[in-house]
């Protein structure tokens, strides 16, 4: 194997420095541990932004692909194969819906979504040609495609990349009044993270999912769920929304679907937004493959068999209790739903970065979000004497700084 030290020289060397990774070289995973190249270990609370769920290497998936890799992998949807009705019809009936439109990636759902609103916008609500507007949220993050920069606000992934799609309108998170006085004739769908990840794990105020639905549904729109990193189990619930009992009309799930081993996602809802869709219209070659759609399934078998959403409450509560009892004076607030936290430090303190680079220090992995903000999403099947471990040495970083 090579040295971790040319891993990352090659990296450099001949990638893209579209990231700015902390200055380890996995090599290795198993649950929620990683080794590097030298055999040190650390404790992966990152989970690659929720798409590893369910840790690394978890056995149940794990086999499961392995079964799939032995039949088929790939077919294109030019062809049916023996495992898509399946998915479609199991993770429909999960999210109490009728149609399951399977991608590879968020964005990619994020994009279809976008697609299948202004469609509905046009044949069911009867919008004028080219003027459906999607109301999106401050602070959001749904992807990096050139349309979904498009209504970012964050000028690191904008600037440089316009001119830009237009039908977007903006609103402050979490402000309802805002939203209603946006959504008027002209608008198709309402898109929006149940918690912004992104923006250090926002949380809006108790009740604003419920008035957005009663708002969207009083002006014809639809609302529109983007639950790639908040969805299956990540907050404690099957989906965010389940927290106030909303019910949208369309969700986008992704990272965690696939199970840390590959890209899936999907876009699911009615038959009346996904049914308008014709061959032809909207499509990805990988996008449902046999092998996705079978580590897809043992996912949604996971988390109906093992009370993995109860353990991110009752962790998540036990991290976030000893953050806030810990009381750091580098520490400004500290915000938690199901097992996702965002831990704000002081400036005078220093930034997120240097902090995540002393957690790495004694072997801890998690990453920044802006500048003084410390995201934690753990593995949902960490025990509690990992959690204790974890917390031990955070606290011991942030009583540091």
């Amino acid at each position: 194997m090579m040295p971790a030290t040319g891993a990352a020289s090659l990296e450099d060397a001949y990638g893209v420095r579209n990231y700015d990774p902390l200055p380890v070289v996995i090599t290795r995973g198993e649950g929620c541990w990683v080794e590097d190249a030298d055999g040190n270990r650390y404790f992966d609370s990152l989970s690659a932004y929720s798409a590893l769920n369910f840790g690394h290497r978890h056995p149940r998936l794990i086999e499961a692909a392995r079964r799939q890799l032995d039949r088929l992998t790939l077919t294109s949807r030019a062809f049916r194969n023996g495992r898509l009705g399946e998915f479609c019809a199991r993770l429909a009936t999960a999210c109490s819906m009728q149609r399951v439109l399977p991608m590879n990636t968020g964005a990619e759902a994020v994009e279809t979504a976008i697609k299948a609103a202004r469609k509905w916008g046009y044949r069911v609500k009867g919008l004028t040609p080219g003027r459906a507007k999607i109301v999106v949220c401050n602070g959001n993050f749904h992807g990096r495609t050139t349309t979904i920069v498009s209504f970012s606000d964050d000028p690191a992934a904008r600037t440089d990349f316009d001119p830009f799609t237009p039908g977007f309108v903006s609103v402050p998170f979490g402000d309802s009044a805002a939203l209603e006085t946006a959504l008027d004739g002209e608008t198709a769908a309402f898109l929006f993270e149940p918690l912004q990840g992104e923006a250090g794990v926002i949380i809006p105020p108790d009740g604003y999912l419920r008035e957005a639905r009663e708002l969207c549904t009083r002006a014809n729109v639809l609302m529109v769920a983007d639950e790639v990193q908040s969805g299956l189990g990540r907050t404690g619930r099957m989906l965010a929304c389940d927290h106030e009992g909303v019910a949208p009309d369309l969700v986008l799930l992704g990272k965690a679907l696939g199970g840390g081993i590959l890209p899936v996602s999907a876009v699911v809802g009615s038959d009346e937004v996904l049914g308008l869709f014709r061959p032809g219209e909207h499509g990805s070659t990988f996008g449902g493959n046999p092998l996705a759609c079978a580590v897809a399934l043992e996912v949604l078998d996971l988390l109906a068999d093992e009370p993995l959403s109860d353990n991110a409450i009752e962790l998540g509560a036990s991290f976030s209790d000893s953050l806030r009892a810990a009381a750091h004076p580098a520490v400004t607030e500290v915000r938690q739903r199901g097992l996702w936290i965002g831990v704000d430090i002081r400036a005078e303190a220093g930034t997120a970065r240097s902090a995540c680079e002393k957690l790495l220090a004694v072997g801890v992995l998690a990453k920044e979000t802006h500048e003084q903000t410390i995201r934690f999403a753990p593995p949902l099947t960490t025990s509690a004497d990992e959690l204790d471990w974890l917390l031990e040495r955070v606290n011991l970083v942030l009583a540091g700084l």
